[in-house]
Formats: structure tokens, C-alpha cells, sequence
């Protein structure tokens, strides 16, 4: 990225640039665990798609911490209502 993509991705001039990050040790079972691990030994804590460095553009204003990446795009609840209406409840 910083070598191929961010030069030829110029930021825009009067365009206010601002980041987060966000990290997360997740548990065995989880989807995650295994690119959590790789990203974690090559560029560190990390949401077990994205590492906190590589989220880093414009204004960084933090880390937010026990977030995974499904969390972040609110995957997190849509999976949790997907169980929730197949074991034949319904949302209110």
C-alpha cells in the first residue's frame, strides 16, 4: 500500500481526512483467529482483517479496543438477528 497505492492516491486538497482503528484478541473459534494471528506477527494489533498501522490516514483520533472488523461494519448484529429469527423468534 504505501509503496504502490497511497502515492498514486494523492489526498484531496480541502478534503478533511480522519481514521480509526480498532483491535481485537479473538477467541479460537472465531473466524478471525487465524488472520488475527498473521496480521498480528507482521504489523501488529489489528481487527482480524485490518492492522491498527494500516488504518492510520489523515487525523488518526484512535484505537478502539475488543472491536473486531464484523463489529466496525455492524456485521456483528446481523448476525445475531440471523440466530435469533432462525431459531424462530421475531424481531420487535
Amino acid at each position: 500500500m504505501d509503496e504502490d497505492f497511497n502515492p498514486k492516491t494523492p489526498d484531496r486538497e480541502g478534503v478533511r481526512y480522519l481514521s480509526y482503528g480498532a483491535s481485537v484478541d479473538p477467541p479460537l473459534w472465531s473466524a478471525f483467529y487465524q488472520s488475527h494471528r498473521i496480521l498480528k506477527r507482521e504489523e501488529g494489533p489489528n481487527d482480524g482483517l485490518v492492522s491498527v498501522e494500516s488504518s492510520k490516514w489523515g487525523d488518526y483520533k484512535g484505537t478502539l479496543v475488543n472491536v473486531s472488523h464484523l463489529d466496525l461494519i455492524n456485521w456483528t448484529n446481523r448476525l445475531r438477528w440471523l440466530v435469533w429469527e432462525m431459531t424462530g423468534n421475531k424481531r420487535k
